[in-house]
């Protein structure tokens, strides 16, 4: 029998994405069935983000209270909360290792053991103008038995556990705190946008083969590498579209406004003999003729960009050993997904297969889940189902400082 008191509670999660390009809020609902569905959108061009962080607040709020206005008018519900996506180039992830000897009579591991070995974990030295975002659990170990999921119950002598920790400076992250606050609505959770997006866009199967994610933003280009199902390593390069329009303004001698619409009318992520000789005449507000483009020139200059920003990534990659674990290729989404051929460079720069990212696992409104450039709001709305989730089992998450709680969310990622 349908359950009537759970329309009164009516959960509703809202993700909030301050991006470079645009300022996006998405509204979901859980249903009685615990489904997850979408059923509000709002977006505005984004004027007072720059690399994934604020730089003009005041136009910042505009941007929110725009976005959140067409969301709430989309889904005809009053939002009250959000889910804020987070992001910059100050943002730094490493793995870490816990140990906590096993003391008991009978040598059995229990909640207290657990408990004890990921605190040490989390027991970083950080300065101290920075925050640990998340800490996220990857695998257990007891004694020389590795690659253990829980080991509530194992007996051992020695239980170790390894994290990922993301980090990054406290005030860049209250200054988009204060700004939400500053609108009365509550910050129930700030999420590295890398690791919504990869929540987005991935399958169990893809993350337990070893997938690399990869968020082409317009300001910042966050990467996420998924192995043996858990997160391995995270990064943020502060470089995006952005860069390539400037790239193009600079080499065709034009202003950004005209190169980035170059960019996304005429442009290619691939430079090779297809281009050769072609050239675009475009006309000026007054219909007269234009200094023709060099359409060669435009993708050359795209092509070397971006094969850039995907050789940095890989060589990171590879340096900390994951390359050959990626068995499953290259997801890519953001806007830049849309750029023609990215796939094609994104293969050949990672010797891998390589796909478009589609969001998995929740339903709603088709015209938001098939874009790529709306994984990371996709992903805050999934992160936030999932917490909701586990408050309904276990009641209210603590949280931490007044503002943000840290989260173990291994079971959500």
């Amino acid at each position: 029998m349908f359950d009537f008191r759970f329309l009164e509670k009516r959960p509703i999660i809202v993700g909030l994405e301050l991006g470079t390009a645009k300022v996006c809020a998405m509204v979901g609902e859980i249903n009685a069935e615990g489904a997850l569905t979408i059923i509000g959108l709002g977006q505005c061009p984004s004027r007072g983000v720059r690399k994934g962080e604020i730089v003009e607040a005041t136009l910042a709020e505009e941007d929110v209270r725009m976005a959140l206005a067409e969301a709430e008018h989309s889904a005809d519900v009053e939002v009250r909360s959000v889910y804020l996506g987070i992001s910059g180039g100050h943002l730094e992830g490493f793995n870490n290792r816990g140990v906590q000897p096993i003391v008991s009579r009978d040598r059995e591991i229990g909640e207290e053991d657990i408990r004890d070995v990921v605190r040490n974990a989390k027991a970083i030295n950080t300065a101290a103008d920075r925050y640990v975002v998340h800490a996220i659990r990857q695998h257990f170990s007891v004694d020389d038995q590795e690659e253990i999921r829980d080991p509530k119950g194992m007996l051992g002598s020695r239980l170790e556990v390894e994290m990922h920790v993301i980090h990054g400076r406290t005030n860049r992250f209250q200054n988009a705190i204060r700004l939400v606050k500053g609108m009365h609505l509550e910050v129930e959770d700030i999420v590295f946008n890398g690791l919504a997006s990869s929540l987005a866009v991935l399958t169990a199967e893809q993350k337990e083969l070893g997938t690399l994610v990869i968020d082409l933003g317009a300001g910042v280009t966050e990467y996420v590498v998924y192995v043996r199902g858990v997160v391995k390593h995270t990064g943020v390069l502060a470089v995006g579209g952005d860069h390539v329009s400037q790239d193009i303004a600079l080499g065709l001698k034009m202003p950004q406004g005209k190169a980035e619409r170059l960019k996304l009318e005429h442009g290619g992520a691939i430079f090779d003999h297809t281009a050769r000789g072609l050239a675009l005449t475009p006309h000026n507000e007054l219909g007269l003729a234009e200094r023709p483009i060099n359409i060669e020139h435009l993708r050359c200059v795209m092509s070397l960009r971006l094969q850039e920003t995907f050789e940095i990534i890989r060589e990171e990659i590879q340096t900390v050993g994951w390359m050959p674990h990626l068995r499953s290729g290259v997801v890519i989404c953001g806007g830049g997904a849309r750029i023609p051929r990215i796939l094609e460079l994104a293969e050949r720069s990672f010797e891998l297969p390589a796909f478009a990212g589609a969001s998995a696992g929740i339903s709603g409104l088709a015209s938001a889940l098939d874009q790529p450039e709306f994984a990371t709001v996709i992903g805050l709305v999934k992160y936030g189902a999932g917490q909701q989730r586990r408050k309904s089992a276990h009641g209210p998450l603590q949280r931490l400082a007044g503002w943000a709680p840290t989260r173990f969310f291994s079971n959500l990622l």
